[in-house]
């Protein structure tokens, strides 16, 4: 095997299962969608916060969100854009295999690829900005370092693809 074809092989795998993880959580939204909407809403409204840390919240209180439509509001807008990337990952899985198999061309191939991964990453990075303006790390840092985690497997990806 020829070492293109295997940096292609490794490039769809990549792309395969950050594809098939984001495709889970989307189901869970929308099949259990109060596991994580509840998170979300607390996350908005500053509650932990609010209970474990006052003085500080009371400092950026002002930005808790406690209108549970609003919550439900942006609860949906993030599973929207989730499913849009899943849908694009997959798109670029599809189209890497469709180039190992010379269907297609490698490099149209690694260009949906990266829009996936691009999708994939604003996901999270958007989180971590979202969540750094309720002040999430108080009393919710193992979303913050899943978050994270979740922007660095992106970005890890993102370095296969644009280097090969």
């Amino acid at each position: 095997m020829a070492f293109e074809t295997t940096i292609l092989l490794s490039q769809a795998v990549c792309i395969f299962f950050l594809a098939a993880w984001l495709t889970t959580g989307v189901f869970e939204n929308l099949a259990h969608s109060r596991l994580n909407s509840t998170f979300t809403a607390e996350v908005m409204a500053m509650t932990r916060m609010k209970e474990d840390f006052p003085e500080a919240f009371e400092d950026v209180a002002y930005r808790q969100v406690l209108n549970p439509n609003v919550q439900k509001i942006f609860f949906g807008l993030i599973v929207l854009v989730e499913i849009i990337a899943s849908t694009l990952l997959w798109i670029g899985f599809i189209a890497l295999v469709m180039a190992l198999l010379g269907d297609a061309d490698v490099s149209v191939a690694r260009s949906l690829a990266v829009l996936g991964v691009l999708a994939f990453i604003s996901v999270w990075a958007g989180f971590l900005v979202g969540g750094n303006w309720f002040c999430y790390w108080f009393c919710h840092e193992a979303a913050q370092n899943t978050h994270y985690q979740m922007t660095l497997w992106g970005l890890g990806t993102l370095v296969l693809l644009t280097a090969g």
